[in-house]
């Protein structure tokens, strides 16, 4: 039996197989409250009928400023806390384990009236300039993640993940080219890290289901100008010492450039497995991983322990099924899956 589709405990969850859902935002909040509509309940649960072992929603703000854009979802009210957590309970009885990516978009928050960062650098000319956080406004920021989780926490949740990648608020902080500030927050690789480490500590306190933190391992940006991949292997063993029981491998984000490297499938798992050679802790691998053989391949190769699909499950939300019939496994056939489905899957 593939690894792919096969029972794993792993990061202190049980999952009937390795696939993911990655966290990808749908902008389907048109009344931009926050609250999870019933597109998104529609979205979810069908890709947990399709037998998706975990789905994580989309990047979930932690106030209202932090949004990306003002159609994303929130959870800085109880409100919002009851609405996920109907959909937790929902996401559960059909069999999946749930989680939520927590996140403050800092400059890249579209349409904050004034966005916040590090420093003042924009985005590109088409964001607003962001205005240099003071400390007590980073200690507000990192106390509005700890309230998310406790929200988080009451409603179920088997995963809370930071999100630390794509040049939202935590990932411009790590970087030596955004994060020109003159405290502690700035400097050092360790002091660019305190602010991800407080929010570590902070999401501890109300949470002790599975914690996982996203990382952007490389911005496309020249040596020197970026975090080198070795340093990221640091903060990857200091996020294990944290207590965070998963890294998610990504990419890019920072700045408005596209990879500098050939992309393929399966481009961006060199960087997962680097992660692995240096921490104990599971790495999952996102990115052009359609092909249920690559992903068996880097599982059976533990070049990563987990395989997180995005834009796959969008095409097919049934490719477990289409993962099950391409390895030959016919676990589906045999358990899990609705029948009445999987006829509509398989070959005759």
């Amino acid at each position: 039996m593939s690894k792919l589709l096969s029972p794993v405990q792993i990061a202190k969850l049980s999952l009937k197989n390795r696939v993911v859902m990655s966290p990808m935002c749908q902008y389907a909040v048109q009344a931009e409250d926050g609250l999870l509509t019933p597109f998104h309940f529609a979205h979810y649960l069908t890709r947990a009928m399709g037998q998706v072992g975990l789905i994580i929603t989309e990047s979930t703000a932690v106030t209202p400023e932090g949004r990306i854009t003002n159609n994303d979802l929130g959870l800085w009210n109880d409100q919002q806390a009851d609405r996920l957590h109907d959909l937790i309970t929902q996401l559960h009885q059909l069999g999946a384990k749930a989680g939520v990516q927590l996140n403050h978009a800092g400059r890249k928050a579209a349409d904050a009236k004034t966005p916040v960062g590090p420093s003042d650098q924009r985005y590109d000319d088409s964001y607003k300039q962001p205005h240099p956080l003071t400390v007590d406004e980073i200690h507000t920021i990192v106390d509005e993640f700890q309230a998310a989780a406790k929200r988080a926490t009451k409603a179920g949740v088997d995963v809370i993940e930071i999100h630390g990648a794509h040049g939202y608020l935590i990932d411009q902080f790590l970087s030596p080219a955004l994060n020109q500030r003159h405290d502690p927050y700035s400097g050092s690789l360790q002091d660019r890290y305190r602010l991800l480490h407080e929010v570590v500590d902070a999401i501890r306190r109300e949470f002790h289901g599975s914690l996982w933190v996203r990382l952007s391992l490389t911005d496309y940006m020249p040596a020197g100008q970026q975090t080198s991949l070795s340093e990221w292997q640091r903060v990857a063993q200091w996020l294990q010492r944290d207590d965070v029981d998963l890294i998610d491998a990504s990419t890019g984000g920072l700045f408005p450039k596209k990879p500098d490297f050939p992309v393929h499938d399966g481009y961006q798992t060199r960087f997962a497995t680097a992660l692995k050679q240096a921490v104990d802790i599971p790495v999952a691998t996102v990115g052009l991983l359609d092909n249920p053989g690559l992903a068996e391949y880097i599982l059976q190769n533990r070049q990563a322990d987990l395989i997180v699909e995005g834009r796959a499950l969008l095409r097919n939300p049934n490719w477990v099924a289409t993962a099950d019939i391409a390895l030959h496994d016919h676990q589906l056939e045999r358990d899990t899956f609705n029948h009445s489905y999987y006829r509509g899957m398989a070959e005759h």
